[in-house]
């Protein structure tokens, strides 16, 4: 089975890299592969920025309670570890 990317098949994203080759050429894939990077680094940095200041902002009201929040995390996680020991148990009977 193949795996879909956006809903676009392996055939579809072959037949638009041959496109993309056409039309810009194989010696400016690199750059314009580069450039994409550099994109989607500088969407990244600029999503974390604001996550980062929305955050602060929330602390800095009292919006977000830090304490119930880590216990919140601390419960998840020996959930999460229950779980595993649970699965593991499982897959080792079968």
């Amino acid at each position: 089975m193949q795996p879909i990317y956006f809903f676009i098949g392996g055939t579809e994203i072959v037949f638009i890299l041959f496109i993309v080759v056409l039309v810009f050429g194989a010696d400016r894939l690199p750059e314009i592969a580069r450039g994409l990077g550099k994109g989607m680094r500088t969407l990244r940095d600029a999503t974390n920025d604001i996550k980062h200041e929305v955050t602060k902002s929330a602390k800095e009201s009292d919006l977000i309670d830090t304490d119930a929040a880590k216990e919140i995390q601390e419960e998840i996680n020996k959930v999460k570890d229950d779980l595993e020991d649970f699965t593991g148990s499982v897959k080792r009977k079968m």
